[in-house]
């Protein structure tokens, strides 16, 4: 299986706050985060690393096969050690609190740096309308797996002005 392109700049990967919209997908986009249990432990867990202070979750949709965050991470972290917290700590969790026994994740993921306000409403919007593109739901706000929906808090951080 192929690595995903990566869109960062090394020259960037350490710098001051810098926001990304990553995907990741299944080994074998296998149907893996399909139920209500894999899918709501992957969200806790998404919120577990939001609430410790990794990184400031703006966006999310969890689909069957894939996922897609829009996230801020602090001077002192890189989007590669966030993502290894938001896989392996899914990986683990699945593994200890759902008996899960395989592999979850391909290799590598793919991001892309947000670079101002029109961009980050834009990523925000196909992030929702995921489950929406793919026949799901009609709207957005119904896929239960998503930050759309009204269930979830709406996310603190960055807050474009065209909202």
């Amino acid at each position: 299986m192929s690595m995903p392109k990566r869109n960062s700049r090394p020259s960037a990967v350490q710098s001051d706050r810098r926001t990304f919209h990553v995907q990741s997908s299944t080994w074998g986009k296998r149907s893996l985060l399909q139920s209500e249990a894999m899918a709501g432990l992957f969200i806790a867990n998404l919120f577990h690393y939001r609430d410790l202070g990794e990184y400031k979750l703006h966006a999310f949709v969890v689909m069957r096969d894939h996922f897609h965050v829009l996230l801020t991470i602090e001077d002192t972290g890189t989007i590669e050690r966030v993502m290894q917290k938001i896989k392996g700590g899914f990986s683990y969790r699945a593994r200890v609190e759902l008996g899960f026994r395989g592999e979850i994740w391909q290799r590598g993921f793919t991001d892309e740096r947000i670079w101002d306000a029109d961009q980050f409403v834009s990523v925000r919007q196909y992030i929702h309308n995921n489950p929406v593109r793919k026949g799901m739901v009609a709207t957005a706000e119904e896929y239960p797996f998503s930050s759309a929906n009204p269930k979830f808090k709406r996310p603190q951080g960055l807050k474009p002005s065209a909202t």
